[in-house]
């Protein structure tokens, strides 16, 4: 009879963001909401 025995680490950690990085997704994030208020909007019209 054999044991094989495996150990296995994963060691997970935030990756931090740049300034351009942060300044582009807080663009993305606030033309995301204007679409989806736009899109709200127009339904409500039908």
């Amino acid at each position: 009879m054999t044991l094989n025995i495996f150990f296995l680490t994963i060691t997970i950690t935030k990756r931090k963001v740049s300034a351009d990085e942060a300044i582009q997704q807080e663009m993305v994030n606030k033309l995301y909401e204007q679409n989806k208020d736009r899109q709200i909007s127009m339904y409500r019209i039908m």
